[in-house]
């Protein structure tokens, strides 16, 4: 397995640390994390690839949930605002947060074969970025850079979108 900050796909935290992180992270905030929002978050932890809300519920429907769209989007919400997932918007999917108590802008890199996510937080990246919208009198709102490609384990197979 490749070490984390590397250009592999696979995650370098488990859904269980970062469970017991997000809590820690929502007491020292004062901010509730439900049974319902921990169990969306360790839903998007336990998945190797980022997922989609209706995946989610789905999953909350097996663990025998009562739920519809607007119950699990609120959840989404509160862990975005949270800073503990992230929202890849070319996907409409929701990934967990690498490093959900210091403020980041998120840049991912995905792979087209098998779908995993590694997110990056490069500082040179951000700052590039803030020089270039500074010097044109842009004021970002939010920064998400979103690279598709292949990852090196789909590489070492053949190209299967050719």
């Amino acid at each position: 397995m490749r070490q984390a900050g590397d250009l592999s796909c696979a995650p370098s935290i488990d859904a269980q640390q970062a469970l017991a992180r997000a809590e820690a992270l929502c007491q020292q905030r004062g901010a509730r994390l439900t049974d319902l929002r921990r169990r969306v978050l360790e839903i998007i932890w336990s998945s190797a690839t980022p997922l989609g809300a209706y995946t989610i519920l789905d999953v909350l429907r097996d663990d025998g949930r009562q739920g519809a769209p607007p119950t699990v989007y609120r959840a989404l919400d509160f862990l975005l605002a949270q800073g503990l997932i992230h929202r890849l918007a070319s996907l409409n999917v929701f990934t967990g947060c690498r490093r959900p108590g210091s403020h980041h802008s998120g840049q991912f890199l995905i792979c087209r074969d098998c779908g995993r996510v590694s997110e990056l937080s490069n500082p040179a990246i951000d700052e590039l970025l803030r020089a270039e919208t500074d010097a044109r009198g842009f004021e970002v709102l939010a920064q998400i850079v979103e690279i598709l490609g292949r990852c090196p384990d789909c590489l070492e197979e053949p190209t299967r979108h050719d």
